[in-house]
């Protein structure tokens, strides 16, 4: 069995290595064995688990880092906190962030292909919009620890 500290530096050094997308992040839990009923779900380390359930620990820790690089930047942040309370269109975030729309488009176009936000084509607008409720559930917890006032 390995140690915690073996695991992290195997872990960081095969992270960047692996083929993962933000899109496969919702199919997997941190954890593939145990299920927790808390509100929160931490990862157990204990000696039960074998090489299969850390490698899938070290995979599934590659898709969450893939995830957290991805809403990891001020303005994709913000972005993404706008397009929480729904769909905006490129002149909408632009007007939001009082940002270029060339700027406005770079973050959307890494946002997409990490598959976080879809476009929508009406006329000559793009408008944008969340795919799934990951982001949102994120932003929450960050609203809740950085910008909630209580």
């Amino acid at each position: 069995m390995k140690h915690a500290g073996e695991l992290a530096k195997e872990l960081s050094s095969q992270v960047d290595s692996l083929p993962v997308s933000c899109d496969e992040f919702a199919a997997y839990n941190l954890h593939p064995l145990r299920e927790q009923t808390t509100p929160m779900s931490l990862p157990v380390f204990d000696d039960s688990l074998d090489d299969a359930d850390i490698d899938k620990m070290m995979e599934n820790a590659a898709l969450a880092t893939n995830f957290l690089k991805a809403i990891g930047h001020e303005g994709r942040l913000l972005i993404l906190c706008h397009l929480a309370s729904g769909e905006k269109s490129v002149a909408e975030l632009e007007e939001l962030l009082s940002a270029r729309q060339a700027a406005v488009s770079q973050q959307l176009g890494r946002l997409r292909l990490e598959g976080l936000v879809r476009p929508r084509r009406e006329g000559k607008a793009i408008y944008y919009s969340l795919t799934d409720d990951r982001c949102k559930r994120i932003i929450s917890v960050v609203y809740d620890l950085f910008c909630k006032t209580d």
